[in-house]
């Protein structure tokens, strides 16, 4: 696997392994004025992984003084109707609503673990994008330095029908992008 994001990135790539230090506070020899990361998008879809990335790049975002955009790309059902629909507008007006408050809980939640670190959090909740193509409009809009984000690290089957959101912001990404697993 990670030959072929190597291979295919357009930016630079960080590769690490969590070998069960997540805990432990990450220290930098970088003084917080030679810093190349002074901005650090999170995308997250609320997972445990999702969350354990986050708690991992706020640790990096204290150490090297920098500031975070927790960001959650909510995808909109689109109505299909037809002459016999059992869906109607308001069903989906509402459960685009419903996902948009979810992605909401997912972002204050990282939110709330930046404020006990100290770390200046910003917030994007967007649902008018698929989730790569959101990710990297965000990190160039907030003007971001370097993604820092999670993957499953599913393979076979399963990556072929779900894809790979980190795969695709590394192909679309001209950012470096810190994947966390």
């Amino acid at each position: 696997m990670a030959h072929h994001v190597v291979h295919f990135t357009a930016g630079d790539v960080l590769v690490g392994h969590d070998a069960g230090t997540a805990a432990r506070p990450v220290r930098s020899t970088w003084s917080r004025q030679t810093t190349l990361f002074k901005k650090i998008p999170i995308p997250t879809d609320g997972s445990v992984l999702a969350m354990k990335a986050a708690r991992a790049a706020l640790a990096l975002a204290k150490a090297l003084g920098a500031k975070v955009v927790c960001c959650c790309l909510v995808e909109d059902l689109q109505p299909v109707f037809g002459p016999r629909s059992a869906v109607s507008r308001a069903m989906i007006d509402e459960f685009n609503a419903r996902a948009e408050d979810i992605g909401r809980k997912h972002v204050d939640a990282v939110g709330k673990l930046a404020a006990r670190l100290g770390v200046h959090f910003t917030s994007s909740v967007r649902h008018d994008l698929a989730a790569p193509e959101g990710i990297v409009e965000i990190a160039a809009n907030h003007r971001c330095d370097v993604i820092f984000m999670a993957t499953h690290g599913r393979s076979g089957l399963s990556r072929i029908v779900l894809g790979s959101v980190t795969q695709k912001v590394l192909m679309l990404s001209a950012l470096p992008v810190v994947v966390y697993r």
